[in-house]
Parts: structure tokens; C-alpha cells; sequence
């Protein structure tokens, strides 16, 4: 089994499941998959990928398991009972191949969001582990070794000691044993340089602290679920917060686009929210934006936090650092190049919710690539509603 653990996932999918539960247990929704990689034929391994998913499906979470949910303190206790009852379900799930043809593959989840959730993840990470086992079933481990030390190295030299970075790394990674790897490395040379893992399963295994806060999912699902589409983001906002009353302060900032983000994000959710996580865009003008944004109400950016999560690698992260250093706090979330890096192209593939409650929903990225809409005439309309121009 490729995955063992309903905790094998990222932190914020339970986060996420908690606001599900309590304020729109309800809610139906669609995911689709998408694989950006160009001439990936992946029709090879739809059986082992279903058989993978018929396993994901039959495990439970333990009670060691629960326990370890119930110690964070925003965890609440009718979550963990409804978890304890909890397992996914494969009628949830479709795995085939593309009409599109190309080799690519169609995999579409469908049903209520408090049962599908947990999907995105460990599907992920199941489509890159049968694929690398497959088409490189004898991985050269010790250049990925080389190169993983490498860059950790780069990362301890002086004067970068207050440089810390994050794994976020689970659903690109090359194997399960591979990130594990991976965390135990990074640990042993980087020690405090290393914050924690978005990994559930092995934050608990290794005593690391688990991270994450909300996807982009959860406010792509509040345009069909808040009052009004132009209040969409400021909805999804004032809910987390009165969720989570001051925890997992972290506000994602380009499921709008940045400029749409900056409107909404006024005196009152700057001051709310602890910082702000970017995904897309230049990073270096989303940093030396967000921080005027900061000063221009008020708000002294050296309390606020900001994240870096977009396509990081080790030199991204310093000259990020070296940036933005004193002038407020920083975290970075480093994925595909911490967990992916052995030599081989990795799967540029994601799992995107397209609708909510029958209607289409969407992500308008400040990196055209990633916008995921099924329905053009909707985005259109949310551009409009948004007053975001379409890329040129």
C-alpha cells in the first residue's frame, strides 16, 4: 500500500474539514484532475492507481491516531468523534482515460465536501509514487541524496541561520519512503532551520510540528456558498476567523488574484490575521506589495508573517530572505524540490475543486497557468464580478 494512514495528507485538509463539518456540512461538490506535464502518458497505470485508491479506502484512523488530533488545541473534540467514524469512499471517485486521448487520464471526485476532502492528497501522491515506481523502478537514490544534502548545505551556511523552511512536499512526492527521507535529512542537518512538515503522518511519527492553515479549495467553494459572489473572499475570511478565534492565521492570498485580494483584505483582516501566504505571481512583488498594503493601514509589518510557497527551491528561498529579512516575518514552504529531486522530471499535477453545489467555481491565479475552471463563460463572469483583467 502506497498509503498506510488517513493522516498521510497535509495538515490544512483537516482544518479545512473542521469549518466543512460546522458550517456547511451540506455542501456537494467536483474535483477534477489535471496533469501539466506535456506527453505524460499515465493510461499505462490507471488499474494500479485504482487498486491504490481501493486501499486508501479501507483504512481508518487509530485511536492513537485521534489522540494526536485531539492534543492541537483548534482541534475540536466533535471533529475527532465524527473522524473516529469516518473512512472514504470509492463511489466518491472515477478514474479513466481522457477522450482527449494524448495519454492523458480523467480522474473526477464527486459528492458531499465533508466526504471527499480528504481525497486530493494521498491521490496525489498516489498518481507520482505508481508512476516513478514504474518508469523508474530502479531510482539512483544516492544522487538524490547528494543533491538533498547539497541544498541543504547552501541553506546552513552563514549567514542564513535564521532561515527556516518547511516541508510542503506530500502530494509531488516521488515515494512515501522518499519523503520520510527527505524530513529525517533535513532534520539532522538543518535542526531548528527546519520548522515542520504540512505532513500529518509524519509529523506525529517524528514529534515535528504539523503545518498548514486553508487552500485555495476552501475559498473557491465559498463563491457558491456566501451571500454574494463580490463577498465571496471576505465571507471565507470572516468564517475562518470566527472558527478558529485567532488560530491558523494565515490568509491565502491569490485565489482572486493579489489585486482583488488587497480590497478585500482591509484595516480589520490585516489586523486579524497573522500574515498572508503567497502561491502565485512574482513573489518578489507580491513581498514589497503586501508590505506597503501593511503600512499604508497602519499595521507594522515586523509583526506579520509572510509565506512563500510557490515552486520554491534553496536559492529562491535566500534570495527571498535576503529580501524581505527585518522587515517582517518569514516562512518558506518548500514542496516538489524537497521531495521530487532525484534526477527525474516530476509530475506537475494537481486535483482542483470545479464546482460546489452544481454551480462552477474557480481559482483565477496570478499565474495564468494555473487558473482551473471548467466553465469559460463563469470565469468571464467572476473576472467581471472581480474587476480582474484576462491575461494577455
Amino acid at each position: 500500500m502506497i498509503i498506510r494512514s488517513l493522516l498521510d495528507t497535509d495538515l490544512y485538509k483537516f482544518t479545512m474539514m473542521q469549518v466543512v463539518l460546522h458550517r456547511f456540512p451540506q455542501a456537494q461538490v467536483e474535483y477534477r484532475f489535471k496533469c501539466r506535464n506535456a506527453g505524460v502518458d499515465l493510461t499505462p497505470y490507471i488499474d494500479e492507481i485504482r487498486a491504490e485508491v481501493a486501499n486508501l479506502c479501507q483504512l481508518r484512523f487509530t485511536e492513537e491516531e485521534l489522540d494526536y488530533l485531539r492534543s492541537m488545541r483548534f482541534i475540536k473534540s466533535d471533529f475527532v468523534d465524527f473522524l473516529a467514524l469516518f473512512h472514504l469512499s470509492e463511489k466518491h471517485v472515477a478514474i479513466t482515460p481522457s477522450e482527449k486521448g494524448g495519454g492523458e487520464i480523467d480522474i473526477t471526485i464527486r459528492g458531499p465536501w465533508l466526504h471527499t476532502i480528504l481525497f486530493e492528497v494521498p491521490l496525489l501522491a498516489i498518481v507520482n509514487e505508481v508512476y516513478f515506481r514504474r518508469t523508474q523502478p530502479a531510482p539512483d537514490l544516492a544522487e538524490g541524496r547528494r543533491r538533498l544534502e547539497a541544498k541543504l548545505a547552501l541553506l546552513k551556511a552563514a549567514p542564513y541561520a535564521d532561515c527556516v523552511i518547511a516541508d510542503y512536499g506530500t502530494r509531488r512526492r516521488f515515494s512515501g519512503a522518499w519523503q520520510e527521507e527527505v524530513l529525517l535529512t533535513a532534520r539532522g542537518i538543518l535542526g531548528a532551520q527546519l520548522a515542520g512538515t504540512s505532513n500529518v503522518h509524519f509529523a506525529r511519527l517524528h514529534n515535528m510540528t504539523p503545518l498548514g492553515t486553508m487552500a485555495h479549495e476552501y475559498l473557491q467553494a465559498c463563491q457558491a456558498l456566501g451571500p454574494r459572489l463580490r463577498d465571496s473572499q471576505v465571507y471565507a475570511l470572516d468564517n475562518w476567523a470566527q472558527e478558529y478565534r485567532g488560530d491558523l492565521g494565515i490568509a491565502l492570498s491569490d485565489t482572486y488574484g493579489f489585486d482583488a485580494f488587497l480590497r478585500d483584505f482591509d484595516l480589520f483582516f490585516c489586523k486579524l490575521f497573522d500574515g498572508v501566504r503567497h502561491d502565485s505571481g512574482d513573489p518578489l512583488e507580491w513581498g514589497e506589495r503586501m508590505l506597503a498594503h501593511y503600512a499604508s493601514h497602519r499595521v507594522d509589518p515586523r509583526g506579520k508573517t509572510l509565506i512563500f510557497s510557490d515552486a520554491l527551491n534553496i536559492p529562491k528561498v535566500i534570495e527571498l530572505y535576503e529580501r524581505f529579512r527585518g522587515r517582517c516575518k518569514l516562512a518558506f514552504g518548500v514542496g516538489t524540490n524537497l521531495t521530487n529531486d532525484l534526477g527525474y522530471t516530476p509530475l506537475q499535477i494537481v486535483i482542483k475543486m470545479v464546482r460546489c453545489n452544481g454551480q462552477p467555481v474557480a481559482k483565477l491565479s496570478d499565474t495564468p497557468e494555473k487558473t482551473m475552471c471548467d466553465d469559460p463563460g463563469y470565469l468571464a463572469y467572476l473576472r467581471q464580478v472581480f474587476a480582474i483583467q484576462p491575461p494577455a
